[in-house]
């Protein structure tokens, strides 16, 4: 007997499936091409939509580009983690990202791009990174809960910048294992400084 459903996909459900293949085209191209060279045109053309579509989900390419560094770099469990669990969300995501089968090549291309680019720099501070580090303010919680936000960030992004876009030696070839045992204590430390 065939699990095959004859009911016809919904509306909704079609939208949302056109939505997402755009965007992983999206991440694709503007991990291959850059923000600069990236156009809304080319995405719509290798998603088999008419670009209005592109323009009509996302905006503009601002907008697109935003939407594939929030898949790329938005936090995955991180957003979800309670207190206690923000330490091993924070890099359990990075892993996720960069070593990742699917995403790693498009995750290290699209940090090269907010790094080089400076309207991919501004969206992935102001649209990105302060989203995530105000979620995380919230519910570290008490005294200095937006820097220690931000310290737990920049720890993780820096972890994420010398081993996979600078390739550190030491740091590249360290086992995730020992990643994890040194770095997990270091973020408490920061969530639970001053209390």
């Amino acid at each position: 007997m065939s699990t095959f459903s004859a009911e016809p996909t919904s509306r909704e459900e079609r939208r949302r499936r056109t939505e997402a293949g755009i965007l992983q085209i999206a991440r694709k191209l503007f991990a291959e091409e850059g923000f600069d060279r990236a156009t809304i045109r080319a995405v719509a053309q290798r998603a088999g939509v008419d670009p209005a579509l592109v323009m009509q989900y996302y905006g503009s390419k601002e907008g697109l580009f935003a939407a594939a560094m929030k898949g790329a770099h938005g936090g995955g469990m991180l957003r979800e983690a309670e207190r206690e669990d923000i330490p091993a969300a924070a890099i359990q995501d990075l892993f996720a990202k960069f070593e990742g089968a699917v995403d790693r090549e498009a995750a290290v291309a699209l940090a090269r791009n907010f790094l080089t680019h400076p309207e991919a720099h501004r969206i992935m501070r102001d649209e990105v990174m302060c989203a995530l580090t105000d979620g995380l303010a919230r519910k570290i919680g008490g005294p200095d809960a937006a820097l220690k936000a931000g310290l737990v960030m920049a720890c993780t992004f820096g972890l994420a910048l010398t081993r996979y876009l600078m390739e550190a030696p030491g740091l590249a070839q360290a086992a995730r294992a020992d990643i994890e045992r040194l770095l997990e204590p270091a973020l408490r430390a920061i969530i639970d400084a001053g209390e």
